[in-house]
């Protein structure tokens, strides 16, 4: 094609590559629907790449049939100087085809083929996953996990949560499919958590994410009735970090923070090893999000006894949310000194007294209080915590000169 002008109206404003499928969107400029569409799906601000006028993801984009026969027709006269014949694009598919997949994966002969089907379609373009949403196919999905659990078959779960993770399953729409199953959808998650798969940390994940989605939408009554199963899977996911993705970590530590309310949850946290591990998860210095789910989740388990018998036993416990007050973010200080003022109230012993000595809690709350940025409500708690133990911690030779200066 060298030498050879092509007419600035045949390409495409963002590739700038000749239009196979030109569409043209609702701004009245015209795009090959392959770049626009992955304009929309990647860009978080969309907006027409020419005009810059507002443009929704879901905006129609209506097939420019007159300007692809222009360009069909240029194609072919100029066939012989090494232009390429731009081949008639395939028809859009439209709702009446997911209904039709969507019978196909009610039956046992054509389920997988429909699953794999949708797992190309739902990768394909956001169209086809508002398609899916709308047709209905996340609760045929989330059916077909709960069938997979009372037959005890892992075949097609892999897809299954794949496309559940692709086109996210509307919170209504999971609070009425929790409504009609009950738990069957939990703990049919929680299964799968526990079923071995290639690859491992990509299933895994997928299904931590539908099982955070799912605990978002539940009732209280459900969530006050969750089982040990769920809590002891959920902890062994937060222990083998390789199993799963730093989302899928993020997904197990939110779904934990939402059961937290009920004591009945706290205590089967605790009694799944839920305290040890997340010191330990958070001993590895994870991402600023993670660190804040963590704290929140280690602050409701120290409102209870077991809670924080747990969290003083572990070594590392006092040290590491002592280290990440004002490292991390306004969120992970109120947590961890909430924790603390638990800890200060409740199992101050003088050898846990001591503890806040060695590794700096005492200098880290008075540092709090010389901070302007910190919240006052932060400041009375800290002031609180250090004016209940005055008397105790003057003792210690090794208390920080800041500490005397404040009291």
């Amino acid at each position: 094609m060298d030498g050879i002008e092509v007419p600035k109206y045949f390409l495409c404003p963002i590739s700038l590559q000749i239009m196979k499928d030109p569409v043209t969107a609702t701004t009245g400029i015209t795009y090959d629907r392959e770049s626009i569409e992955q304009w929309l799906l990647t860009c978080k601000n969309t907006s027409c790449p020419v005009t810059q006028q507002p443009l929704p993801p879901e905006s129609d984009l209506a097939p420019n049939h007159t300007l692809r026969r222009l360009i069909q027709s240029w194609c072919t006269e100029n066939a012989s100087l090494g232009v390429d014949r731009i081949p008639t694009p395939k028809p859009s598919l439209d709702k009446s085809h997911f209904f039709k997949l969507i019978k196909q994966l009610q039956q046992p002969g054509s389920n997988i083929k429909a699953l794999q089907e949708l797992d190309f379609l739902a990768a394909k373009n956001k169209r086809n996953r508002t398609f899916m949403v709308e047709t209905g196919v996340p609760k045929a999905l989330l059916s077909f996990i709960v069938n997979c659990f009372e037959e005890i078959s892992v075949q097609g779960l892999a897809e299954a949560l794949r496309v559940l993770v692709f086109i996210r399953i509307p919170l209504a729409e999971a609070k009425i499919f929790l409504q009609e199953y009950n738990d069957q959808i939990i703990k049919s998650l929680i299964w799968v958590l526990g079923c071995e798969f290639k690859p491992q940390v990509m299933v895994k994940s997928h299904a931590v994410l539908a099982l955070k989605t799912m605990i978002q939408a539940a009732s209280s009554g459900l969530l006050e009735r969750l089982e040990p199963p769920f809590f002891e899977m959920i902890t062994g996911v937060l222990k083998q970090t390789t199993t799963v993705s730093q989302q899928g970590m993020n997904a197990a530590l939110h779904a934990l923070l939402i059961a937290c309310p009920w004591g009945r949850n706290r205590l089967m946290m605790v009694e799944s090893g839920a305290v040890s591990a997340l010191i330990d998860l958070e001993l590895g210095s994870p991402e600023k999000r993670t660190t804040e789910l963590i704290l929140g989740i280690l602050f409701h388990l120290c409102c209870c006894a077991d809670g924080r018998a747990e969290f003083l036993s572990h070594k590392g416990g006092l040290a590491v949310v002592t280290k990440r007050i004002m490292k991390v973010s306004p969120t992970a200080d109120d947590r961890a000194v909430f924790i603390l003022s638990l800890i200060s109230k409740f199992v101050a012993t003088n050898s846990v007294l001591e503890e806040m000595v060695e590794v700096g809690t005492v200098t880290k709350l008075c540092m709090m209080l010389q901070v302007d940025s910190t919240a006052p409500y932060l400041k009375e708690k800290a002031t609180g915590i250090l004016r209940s133990h005055t008397d105790e911690w003057r003792k210690f030779p090794c208390i920080d000169k800041t500490f005397h200066k404040v009291y």
